[in-house]
């Protein structure tokens, strides 16, 4: 399958970054309309996903020569922040399809033209906790297996799957990430949780589906910078592989910080006291001048993290280094850091905002929700992500993860 000229773009049409950004700002007022049924549905909205591919926003990290935006890290997590200012479900969503789109460009040149030959807007989903068997046959791997926490997975066209590298005799040499395409796939409803319900985090089965080899990639090979692209010149696609997959959950949570902050701003704005005081305007407090402060600082403080993480893989990609290994460590620190503030700044505003930031009808209580699950995800565990850099910084060769 060949890509068509029709699809195909150059650097002389693509939008700059700052207009890319400026396009997931313009859709804020449509994900935060339909937020509530977003969630209700307990899946991402067909018409959140469908302005963001029109928007172009899917491009962001697909290569150019396929149509692509072929953008950098920075911009992407930028993007991110602001669909989560949004709605967290579908910022969390959506970001992971763009990412995902930068990990199918590491495959070779023949899943690129399979996957975007048709369209440059691809979507995808992804699971990275390795739970399938594998059995060897000519040309690929046999898999099954049932992979949870899919996120978007209702209306993906692609799936990554960790699953089983297997050598000529059977036996597991490595851990691989499969391709499949979702018709391969069903989907089990099991994602039953009190925040991020609109991710539609569901769980993947594969019965006896064909992988072929060549839509199979190493992990640990990835994690060295060993990529399958023939591509080597192209700086996006030498980012390294695991502070990329680990920094863009973060972009949504800061982006639901944000638009914390602006809901209980707007609230102060209507001029409304604080109960059982003399206080007929809560802005006029001093504890609340405080508080909003600190709030404002911590989310601040989140996002220069956020932007220090990306600047580094993007500087070290473009110099076409590889990211060296203190610095992965103080990426996964940053990740905690992120985590930790936004919901240490939500904190303060809900006790601005007091007992009424819990009432169904106010949309505060779901971005509380929703941060308070998405900073739970296993892969960015704030303690983890501290102890990995502590043991770097002093010289502790023995770590708890590979996921560096």
């Amino acid at each position: 399958m060949s890509v068509t000229p029709e699809v195909r773009s150059s650097t002389e049409n693509r939008p700059t970054d700052e207009e890319l950004v400026a396009r997931a700002t313009g859709l804020i007022p449509l994900l935060r309309k339909n937020a509530e049924a977003t969630e209700a549905q307990g899946h991402l909205m067909e018409e959140n996903l469908a302005a963001i591919e029109e928007a172009g926003l899917l491009r962001l990290l697909v290569p150019s020569r396929v149509g692509g935006y072929q953008s950098n890290i920075r911009t992407a997590m930028r993007v991110g922040v602001e669909l989560g200012r949004g709605d967290g479900s579908t910022a969390w969503c959506a970001s992971l399809m763009y990412f995902g789109s930068w990990g199918i460009s590491l495959f070779s040149d023949r899943v690129r033209e399979e996957v975007w030959g048709r369209k440059p807007d691809a979507r995808f989903c992804g699971v990275f906790t390795p739970n399938s068997t594998a059995t060897r046959t000519e040309g690929g791997q046999i898999v099954s297996g049932r992979w949870a926490f899919a996120s978007g997975c209702e209306l993906a066209e692609w799936a990554g799957l960790a699953v089983p590298i297997l050598n000529a005799e059977g036996e597991q040499v490595d851990v691989g990430l499969g391709l499949a395409p979702m018709s391969d796939l069903s989907i089990d409803k099991t994602w039953n949780v009190v925040g991020m319900k609109g991710t539609g985090s569901n769980t993947l089965v594969a019965d006896e589906i064909f992988i072929p080899d060549y839509r199979i990639m190493s992990v640990t090979k990835a994690t060295q910078g060993q990529y399958l692209t023939e591509h080597s010149d192209e700086p996006l696609y030498r980012s390294a592989f695991t502070p990329v997959l680990l920094l863009v959950l973060t972009c949504a949570q800061v982006g639901m910080a944000k638009h914390a902050l602006e809901l209980v701003k707007g609230s102060l704005a209507k001029g409304r006291g604080i109960a059982y005081t003399f206080y007929e305007q809560a802005k006029l407090a001093p504890g609340t001048h405080l508080e909003i402060a600190k709030a404002a600082q911590l989310i601040d403080t989140a996002e220069l993290h956020m932007m220090r993480s990306a600047t580094v893989i993007d500087e070290a990609a473009n110099a076409g280094v590889e990211l060296d290994y203190e610095t992965r460590t103080r990426v996964r620190a940053d990740i905690s850091t992120i985590v930790l503030r936004c919901r240490e700044a939500v904190d303060l505003l809900l006790n601005i905002q007091g007992a009424g930031s819990f009432a169904e009808a106010n949309p505060l209580q779901r971005v509380w929700r929703d941060l308070e699950t998405a900073g739970r995800h296993a892969a960015v565990n704030p303690m983890i992500g501290y102890e990995v850099y502590g043991r770097a910084s002093l010289g502790v060769e023995e770590q708890i993860t590979d996921m560096i």
